[in-house]
């Protein structure tokens, strides 16, 4: 009998193409699209829905707005109204489409789930990992480390070897009508909502100080929680000595702290981490640790350099090599061997 595989399909050339080839290579694909949030382009659905009448699957669309909307956005107004930085797409690949949405279509006889992330899956020692994949520049397995590690054997990422030049090139040759349709940006269940925007239906403006590393007033803010570390642009500072960053908050005060490049406060060497995540066995692990660490390459924003450090288990501390800029508490930390997904965590102290 064919594996049935349902294919999590945005409506985007990416998991277009992730339908499209494993159709082509004898599963039984079933497309589903997920409707999260109110602020969804309903033309997302409707090429989605082109797309399946093309490879003739069946496609359904379900609705979890009340399931998204009590987990992933409360989360994320909560934490930026503590003054974090969440990682709503962490978030919801973990409970949402890797939780939530995994365990429904088991129930309906799922072999495999697969969707149009830019991750790749290799086999081990008959160990199933994550691993970065071809495409460096479209790497989307920071994102994936709060998956539950047991559920990898189940997860296909058909996109893993390829460019996404080469998957347009793909869509082309298959004549999906989304080959050139744009990335979309930003947080996922906002569409071309600004965060900012969002956070404003929930969060009241607070006018506060925005302070320089000496203490000196260089304008004002209206609310701490609107606004990241590291954050350069947004900020009502006029005095023409910058570019100035976002390199703290305090949220008792409502201030805001900047610095400019190079200044010592903006850069970090040692983090705690919590809700730490593993995607190896323990197996793995002893072949790779020494004195209960391993040296590791990680990352504390999407798309930042990976940087050689060593991962304390037993503490969850990472310690970088080198100190590494604009560390956003409430971020994920996402670090890896060689090119294998080890795992992940949410920063939440920096402790140098």
């Amino acid at each position: 009998m064919k594996k049935k595989v349902f294919v999590l399909m945005s409506g985007g050339v990416d998991s277009s193409v992730a339908a499209s080839l494993l159709k082509r290579e004898g599963y039984d694909v079933i497309g589903v699209h997920l409707k999260i949030s109110k602020y969804c382009n309903p033309q997302d659905e409707e090429d989605a829905r082109a797309v399946a009448n093309i490879l003739n699957i069946p496609f359904y669309v379900i609705d979890i707005t009340k399931e998204y909307q009590s987990t992933i956005a409360l989360d994320t107004i909560k934490n930026y109204a503590l003054g974090l930085t969440p990682n709503p797409d962490a978030l919801c690949n973990r409970l949402i489409k890797f939780g939530y949405v995994f365990d429904f279509l088991k129930k309906l006889g799922m072999d495999y789930i697969a969707t149009g992330h830019y991750a790749k899956k290799d086999k081990i020692d008959n160990e199933e990992v994550i691993k970065i994949p071809k495409d460096k520049n479209k790497d989307q397995t920071y994102f994936l480390w709060g998956i539950k590690r047991e559920r990898i054997k189940r997860i296909l990422f058909p996109l893993g070897d390829l460019t996404k030049e080469e998957v347009r090139k793909i869509a082309k040759e298959f004549n999906l009508p989304v080959a050139e349709k744009k990335d979309s940006q930003g947080i996922c269940f906002l569409g071309p909502i600004k965060l900012i925007d969002f956070l404003k239906e929930f969060l009241p403006e607070n006018r506060g100080l925005i302070l320089d590393t000496q203490g000196r007033i260089l304008g004002y803010h209206p609310g701490y929680y609107f606004f990241t570390e590291g954050q350069r642009h947004g900020l009502n500072i006029k005095t023409g000595d910058g570019p100035y960053y976002i390199a703290l908050k305090d949220p008792k005060k409502n201030y805001l702290i900047v610095a400019k490049e190079g200044e010592s406060v903006l850069y970090s060497r040692k983090i705690k981490l919590k809700n730490v995540n593993l995607l190896v066995s323990k197996k793995f692990l002893e072949n790779i640790k020494e004195n209960n660490q391993i040296s590791v390459l990680a990352r504390c924003r999407y798309r930042q350099p990976l940087t050689e450090a060593v991962f304390d288990l037993e503490n969850k501390i990472l310690e970088f090599e080198t100190p590494i800029k604009a560390v956003a508490l409430g971020q994920s930390a996402v670090f890896y061997y060689n090119d294998i997904l080890i795992g992940g965590g949410i920063i939440a102290k920096r402790l140098e």
